[in-house]
């Protein structure tokens, strides 16, 4: 008995569970909508969400293909993901991601179609673009004591305006569609290796990105747990004033971090865009993978390893909208239910605090028998 209570204690099982209450809690809500909306079709309908691609009688190459397709767009999500919590780990909330993210497809887009370079340089230009501008929020953050918010919305508006304009030069972009050119048709050196493509049926998409996704998260994983290094950027950035007395330069630190951060978003622009998968088109808003990397960041745990399956866990169910009747629904509804799990990823810790809150009676009921019974055994004793 003892064994299991330690078990559900500690941090990293508490965790999960809230996580794992928060996505059950947002799949009720929407489902609540759907009898709103429509109550004769609606278990029909989060049917359709839930099994996605997996709804319809298809052979296993089919699934494998469409398998391997969510693999692919929940890739750039994952690593936003994992930009954010590198930051939030180190004590600094990096909402700037989103325009990392964007800079870096700017770089990546134009690197490979408007230059003709290879792949392996277009990924080191995103990861410099995203690098550049968590550098600038660092720098600001470190040198003006300006928070790491405020520079970073300010930063996502000036990366979209830019990649807008440059991105939406002839040299870059198809003004017959709107659309950047097709990579695999003006410069196929730039497209990514393909990674399994057989296995998930012949899905071209399919790159070295996801391997490389999971790699990722290891490092970062052994970086902030395993490394002194990591050590250091973790106590600058939760009191930089105890780290500047322990000898420790702070202002090296939080612009390393969010440079750092940057960098990982910007490479998650590349991992995407240069797979072919998609074309840029002028936004009107940044993009929201950069938003929506935070809550998955928090869906996840605030780990590495768990980021990626909250990741997946998104996609699916992004993409599982696509398979709603649209006789009955709009396919938006899916999107919905990711918002309001998104919405609910801020109670995770909230979860957490309840369990713990068990906790502790249960410690103070223990500590109080345990003292009454040694004030009736001294009692005993006198006697």
């Amino acid at each position: 008995m003892d064994k299991k209570a330690s078990f559900f204690r500690k941090s990293s099982v508490q965790t999960i569970i809230a996580s794992i209450i928060c996505a059950l809690l947002g799949i009720l809500v929407g489902f609540v909508i759907l009898l709103i909306m429509n109550p004769s079709h609606a278990a029909e309908g989060m049917g359709a969400i839930l099994r996605n691609f997996f709804k319809y009688n298809q052979s296993s190459t089919t699934l494998l293909y469409y398998l391997g397709s969510t693999l692919v767009k929940a890739v750039p999500l994952i690593l936003c993901s994992e930009a954010i919590l590198f930051a939030y780990k180190a004590g600094l909330f990096n909402i700037g991601a989103a325009g990392q993210y964007t800079v870096g497809i700017l770089a990546s887009l134009y690197t490979s179609i408007a230059l003709g370079l290879s792949w392996w340089v277009c990924v080191l230009a995103a990861i410099a673009a995203g690098a550049l501008w968590g550098f600038i929020s660092g720098f600001f953050k470190a040198v003006f004591n300006v928070n790491e918010v405020i520079a970073g919305i300010m930063m996502n508006w000036i990366g979209l305006y830019l990649t807008n304009i440059v991105l939406g030069g002839k040299k870059v972009m198809d003004q017959s569609t709107s659309k950047t050119y097709n990579i695999l048709s003006t410069n196929p050196k730039a497209l990514l290796p393909t990674f399994l493509s057989d296995l998930f049926g012949h899905n071209q998409y399919m790159t070295i990105a996801l391997p490389i996704t999971v790699i990722v998260a290891i490092i970062i994983l052994v970086v902030l747990n395993k490394t002194t290094f990591g050590y250091e950027l973790k106590a600058t950035g939760h009191n930089k004033e105890a780290a500047k007395y322990a000898g420790m330069n702070a202002t090296r630190n939080v612009i390393l971090t969010l440079v750092i951060s940057g960098g990982i978003a910007g490479f998650a622009a590349s991992m995407f865009y240069l797979t072919g998968i998609e074309q840029y088109s002028i936004s009107s808003s940044v993009p929201g993978m950069g938003f929506n990397g935070i809550a998955v960041a928090f869906l996840g745990g605030l780990h590495p390893i768990g980021a990626i399956v909250a990741g997946l866990f998104i996609e699916y169910l992004t993409m599982g909208g696509q398979y709603l009747d649209t006789n009955y629904f709009n396919p938006q509804v899916a999107d919905l239910m990711v918002a309001i799990i998104i919405y609910l990823c801020g109670f995770v810790l909230f979860f957490r605090n309840l369990m713990n809150k068990g906790k502790t009676k249960a410690l103070t009921n223990v500590n109080d028998e345990s003292a009454s019974d040694k004030k009736k055994d001294a009692n005993d004793q006198e006697v």
